[in-house]
């Protein structure tokens, strides 16, 4: 089938999805937010992966927003916060059988774009990969890991997949994306927060085991309260197992923080005592460090939220 890929997002992850699909010989088009955002690529010379150790150059193809056609397929992978902004501006834009596939952190932005574009079918992902940015249109494939897709709407996978196949992008596709984006919640907000205030790598919160635990705890609860039990199995276990593997890490919070960037907090941990607060559920650990964190990034200059 011939599809054309449109991604919105030269992030981290938006240039590692781009940057394989394009050498897998998909049709891919970049979509950059503005004429200068689209100079600065092409000066660029497209997007650069590094991979292994080996740095490869792809010159995959890319318009402003203002030129661009219809929009059947599009991977949205820009920042939670940007999310909705993004979408509103591509609405217009979007053909009648249009599918989204959302890529954002944590939860929220995603029921945020679904309104905005109510005929459009939307598409979830949660994403275990590990990339960073290393310099605009620069990205660096840090570890392999895995993509779950669902739509909490209709459980029929889209043929687009075979694409992902392909690309070699690990990916399965669920009935139950929401509990796989509510475990990432909870494993991000066992975290992420506490590298930022404790200024660690992951590793360091191995100094933190009490923490971690006590955190674990009510996170669990809070996944009792929206999802299935099998979804709260074994948090605890998963967090040690997460630190421990990727010790030597900077969590993606910590990384924002550090380059005096907006953080994703509204739609993690702000997300998590938002819902904590629908259900009545009293969470005081996870409350506590929810302002601590506030308050830290306020005195860093940073958004609360």
């Amino acid at each position: 089938m011939n599809r054309r890929w449109h991604v919105l997002g030269a992030g981290s992850l938006g240039s590692l999805w781009a940057a394989r699909l394009y050498r897998s010989g998909c049709d891919v088009e970049l979509i950059l937010r503005s004429p200068q955002r689209l100079a600065q690529y092409q000066q660029a010379g497209g997007l650069t992966l590094t991979e292994n150790g080996q740095v490869h150059c792809y010159p995959v193809p890319a318009t402003s927003i203002d030129n661009c056609g219809p929009v059947s397929l599009l991977l949205l992978a820009c920042k939670a916060y940007d999310a909705s902004a993004a979408i509103s501006q591509l609405a217009p834009l979007l053909t009648a059988d249009a599918e989204v596939i959302l890529l954002q952190n944590g939860l929220g932005s995603q029921d945020q774009v679904a309104r905005l574009i109510p005929k459009a079918r939307c598409i979830l992902a949660s994403s275990t990969e590990g990339a960073f940015r290393q310099a605009d249109f620069s990205t660096v494939f840090a570890g392999q890991g895995h993509t779950w897709l669902g739509d909490p709407q209709q459980s029929s996978s889209p043929s687009w997949l075979e694409d992902l196949q392909r690309a070699q992008i690990n990916h399965d596709w669920t009935e139950d994306i929401a509990s796989r984006l509510w475990r990432k919640l909870a494993l991000n907000c066992a975290i992420n927060p506490l590298t930022v205030l404790y200024d660690c790598r992951n590793g360091g919160l191995l100094e933190h085991q009490a923490e971690v635990a006590s955190l674990c705890n009510e996170l669990s609860l809070l996944l009792h309260a929206y999802t299935t039990p099998s979804t709260a199995a074994g948090l605890h276990e998963e967090v040690l197992r997460v630190i421990t593997a990727t010790a030597a890490n900077y969590s993606s919070m910590h990384q924002d923080v550090a380059q005096k960037r907006r953080t994703e907090v509204a739609y993690l941990i702000g997300y998590a005592c938002a819902g904590a607060e629908r259900k009545q559920l009293q969470l005081p650990k996870l409350s506590a460090l929810n302002s601590r964190l506030g308050n830290y990034l306020a005195a860093h200059g940073l958004p609360r939220h």
